[in-house]
Protein backbone atom coordinates (compact mmCIF):
# COMPACT_ATOMS: atom_id res chain seq x y z
CA UNK A 1 0.00 0.00 0.00
CA UNK A 2 1.27 3.32 -1.05
CA UNK A 3 -0.09 5.78 1.82
CA UNK A 4 1.93 9.07 1.45
CA UNK A 5 4.67 10.35 -1.24
CA UNK A 6 7.39 13.25 -0.90
CA UNK A 7 8.72 14.56 -3.73
CA UNK A 8 9.59 17.02 -6.25
CA UNK A 9 6.17 17.82 -8.73
CA UNK A 10 7.34 17.75 -12.15
CA UNK A 11 3.79 17.99 -13.91
CA UNK A 12 0.30 19.40 -13.17
CA UNK A 13 -2.47 19.36 -15.37
CA UNK A 14 -5.95 18.92 -13.47
CA UNK A 15 -6.45 16.46 -12.53
CA UNK A 16 -3.08 15.08 -12.70
CA UNK A 17 0.18 15.43 -11.42
CA UNK A 18 3.18 13.75 -12.02
CA UNK A 19 5.80 13.71 -8.86
CA UNK A 20 8.95 12.82 -8.75
CA UNK A 21 10.15 10.46 -5.65
CA UNK A 22 14.12 9.26 -5.43
CA UNK A 23 14.08 9.11 -8.95
CA UNK A 24 10.56 7.22 -9.46
CA UNK A 25 7.77 9.49 -11.10
CA UNK A 26 4.15 8.44 -9.55
CA UNK A 27 1.73 9.92 -11.67
CA UNK A 28 -1.64 10.85 -8.83
CA UNK A 29 -5.16 12.22 -9.57
CA UNK A 30 -6.29 14.78 -6.94
CA UNK A 31 -9.23 16.11 -6.55
CA UNK A 32 -9.81 19.84 -7.45
CA UNK A 33 -9.95 20.78 -4.16
CA UNK A 34 -6.49 18.87 -3.03
CA UNK A 35 -4.91 20.36 -6.61
CA UNK A 36 -5.30 24.02 -5.72
CA UNK A 37 -3.40 23.09 -3.16
CA UNK A 38 -0.23 22.36 -4.81
CA UNK A 39 2.79 24.83 -4.86
CA UNK A 40 4.80 25.50 -8.07
CA UNK A 41 6.09 22.89 -10.51
CA UNK A 42 9.73 21.92 -9.08
CA UNK A 43 8.33 22.37 -5.38
CA UNK A 44 8.55 19.44 -2.88
CA UNK A 45 5.20 18.29 -1.97
CA UNK A 46 3.30 15.83 0.07
CA UNK A 47 0.68 13.86 -0.97
CA UNK A 48 -1.65 12.01 0.72
CA UNK A 49 -2.35 8.52 -1.41
CA UNK A 50 -4.87 5.78 -1.88
CA UNK A 51 -3.61 3.07 -4.11
CA UNK A 52 -5.95 1.09 -6.05
CA UNK A 53 -4.96 -2.24 -8.24
CA UNK A 54 -7.27 -3.42 -10.55
CA UNK A 55 -7.00 -6.01 -13.32
CA UNK A 56 -6.74 -3.44 -16.00
CA UNK A 57 -4.36 -0.57 -14.21
CA UNK A 58 -2.83 0.83 -11.07
CA UNK A 59 -3.96 3.99 -9.79
CA UNK A 60 -2.62 5.97 -7.60
CA UNK A 61 -5.56 9.03 -5.63
CA UNK A 62 -3.33 12.17 -3.77
CA UNK A 63 -5.21 13.98 -1.20
CA UNK A 64 -3.68 17.46 0.39
CA UNK A 65 -4.66 16.10 3.96
CA UNK A 66 -5.06 12.68 5.58
CA UNK A 67 -8.89 13.62 6.71
CA UNK A 68 -9.24 14.37 2.93
CA UNK A 69 -8.41 11.19 2.07
CA UNK A 70 -10.55 9.34 4.92
CA UNK A 71 -13.35 11.17 3.69
CA UNK A 72 -12.59 9.31 0.05
CA UNK A 73 -12.24 6.34 1.61
CA UNK A 74 -16.05 6.20 3.19
CA UNK A 75 -17.01 7.47 0.17
CA UNK A 76 -15.86 4.75 -2.36
CA UNK A 77 -17.46 2.04 0.21
CA UNK A 78 -21.23 3.44 -0.62
CA UNK A 79 -22.66 1.55 -2.96
CA UNK A 80 -22.51 2.52 -6.60
CA UNK A 81 -19.69 4.81 -5.70
CA UNK A 82 -16.52 4.18 -7.34
CA UNK A 83 -13.15 6.05 -6.75
CA UNK A 84 -14.01 8.17 -9.96
CA UNK A 85 -17.14 9.48 -8.97
CA UNK A 86 -15.57 10.05 -5.30
CA UNK A 87 -13.08 12.02 -6.86
CA UNK A 88 -15.34 14.10 -8.62
CA UNK A 89 -17.63 14.54 -5.38
CA UNK A 90 -14.43 16.19 -4.12
CA UNK A 91 -13.94 17.81 -6.86
CA UNK A 92 -17.43 19.55 -6.36
CA UNK A 93 -17.30 20.08 -2.85
CA UNK A 94 -14.65 20.54 -0.29
CA UNK A 95 -14.83 17.71 2.02
CA UNK A 96 -16.41 20.13 5.19
CA UNK A 97 -19.32 21.36 2.59
CA UNK A 98 -19.85 17.02 1.83
CA UNK A 99 -19.98 16.51 5.24
CA UNK A 100 -22.43 19.50 5.78
CA UNK A 101 -25.07 18.20 2.85
CA UNK A 102 -24.76 14.62 4.61
CA UNK A 103 -25.96 16.49 7.66
CA UNK A 104 -28.76 18.51 6.65
CA UNK A 105 -29.37 15.89 3.95
CA UNK A 106 -29.01 18.55 1.24
CA UNK A 107 -30.09 16.25 -1.69
CA UNK A 108 -30.64 19.66 -4.45
CA UNK A 109 -26.32 20.29 -4.07
CA UNK A 110 -25.47 16.23 -4.59
CA UNK A 111 -27.80 16.22 -7.28
CA UNK A 112 -25.64 19.20 -9.66
CA UNK A 113 -22.45 16.86 -9.03
CA UNK A 114 -21.76 14.91 -12.23
CA UNK A 115 -22.87 11.15 -12.78
CA UNK A 116 -24.77 11.70 -9.21
CA UNK A 117 -28.73 11.27 -10.08
CA UNK A 118 -31.47 11.60 -7.60
CA UNK A 119 -31.57 8.22 -6.57
CA UNK A 120 -27.37 7.69 -5.76
CA UNK A 121 -27.88 11.13 -4.14
CA UNK A 122 -30.62 9.76 -1.67
CA UNK A 123 -28.37 6.68 -1.25
CA UNK A 124 -25.70 8.67 -0.65
CA UNK A 125 -27.26 10.45 2.30
CA UNK A 126 -28.51 7.30 3.61
CA UNK A 127 -24.99 6.07 3.95
CA UNK A 128 -23.28 8.30 4.54
CA UNK A 129 -25.14 9.71 7.56
CA UNK A 130 -24.00 7.71 10.32
CA UNK A 131 -20.41 7.35 8.98
CA UNK A 132 -19.88 11.17 9.43
CA UNK A 133 -22.31 11.64 12.31
CA UNK A 134 -19.23 13.06 14.26
CA UNK A 135 -17.07 13.68 11.44
CA UNK A 136 -14.54 16.71 12.78
CA UNK A 137 -13.24 18.46 10.12
CA UNK A 138 -10.91 21.13 9.93
CA UNK A 139 -11.21 24.03 8.05
CA UNK A 140 -10.42 23.83 4.45
CA UNK A 141 -7.38 26.40 2.96
CA UNK A 142 -8.57 28.89 1.12
CA UNK A 143 -5.04 29.97 -0.36
CA UNK A 144 -4.77 28.18 -3.64
CA UNK A 145 -1.48 27.96 -5.99
CA UNK A 146 -1.05 29.16 -9.56
CA UNK A 147 -1.75 26.57 -12.20
CA UNK A 148 1.06 25.66 -14.54
CA UNK A 149 0.19 24.50 -17.29
CA UNK A 150 1.82 22.15 -20.11
CA UNK A 151 3.28 23.27 -23.24
CA UNK A 152 0.70 22.49 -26.39
CA UNK A 153 2.01 21.52 -29.98
CA UNK A 154 -0.14 24.87 -31.29
CA UNK A 155 0.41 28.65 -30.47
CA UNK A 156 -2.51 29.69 -28.02
CA UNK A 157 -3.15 33.32 -26.68
CA UNK A 158 -3.26 32.57 -22.59
CA UNK A 159 -6.64 33.33 -22.53
CA UNK A 160 -7.59 30.23 -24.93
CA UNK A 161 -5.14 28.15 -23.13
CA UNK A 162 -6.45 29.03 -19.82
CA UNK A 163 -10.05 27.73 -21.53
CA UNK A 164 -8.80 24.90 -22.76
CA UNK A 165 -7.02 23.67 -19.48
CA UNK A 166 -10.62 24.38 -17.99
CA UNK A 167 -13.00 22.19 -20.36
CA UNK A 168 -10.09 19.48 -19.88
CA UNK A 169 -10.55 19.16 -16.22
CA UNK A 170 -14.14 19.53 -16.00
CA UNK A 171 -14.72 16.75 -18.85
CA UNK A 172 -11.95 14.86 -17.15
CA UNK A 173 -14.39 15.30 -14.11
CA UNK A 174 -17.32 13.53 -15.62
CA UNK A 175 -18.93 16.84 -17.76
CA UNK A 176 -20.09 16.70 -20.79
CA UNK A 177 -17.93 18.63 -23.49
CA UNK A 178 -21.40 20.56 -24.18
CA UNK A 179 -21.81 20.94 -20.65
CA UNK A 180 -18.26 21.94 -19.78
CA UNK A 181 -17.93 24.38 -22.69
CA UNK A 182 -21.77 26.26 -22.08
CA UNK A 183 -20.33 26.42 -18.36
CA UNK A 184 -16.70 28.19 -19.31
CA UNK A 185 -18.53 30.19 -22.01
CA UNK A 186 -20.68 32.03 -18.94
CA UNK A 187 -18.22 32.95 -17.13
CA UNK A 188 -14.87 33.04 -18.84
CA UNK A 189 -13.39 36.48 -19.02
CA UNK A 190 -9.72 37.49 -20.92
CA UNK A 191 -7.85 37.68 -17.72
CA UNK A 192 -9.08 34.51 -15.51
CA UNK A 193 -6.44 31.86 -15.33
CA UNK A 194 -6.93 27.95 -15.77
CA UNK A 195 -7.74 27.88 -12.03
CA UNK A 196 -10.17 30.78 -11.86
CA UNK A 197 -12.02 29.90 -15.06
CA UNK A 198 -12.12 26.33 -13.04
CA UNK A 199 -13.71 26.99 -10.44
CA UNK A 200 -16.25 29.55 -11.72
CA UNK A 201 -17.25 27.46 -14.26
CA UNK A 202 -17.77 24.64 -10.69
CA UNK A 203 -19.33 27.54 -9.35
CA UNK A 204 -22.09 28.06 -12.12
CA UNK A 205 -23.30 24.52 -12.62
CA UNK A 206 -23.25 23.83 -8.41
Amino acid sequence: MIGRLRGILLEKQAPDVLLEVGGVGYEVQLPLTSFYQLPELEQEVVLYTHFVVREDAQLLYGFHSATERALFRQLIKANGVGPKLALTILSGLTADDFVRCVQLDDLSTLVKLPGIGKKTAERLLVEMRDRLKDWGMAAADSAFSTLQLKPVAVSLTASEQAEQDALGALVSLGYTQQQASKAVQQVKTDDMSSEMLIKAALRSMM
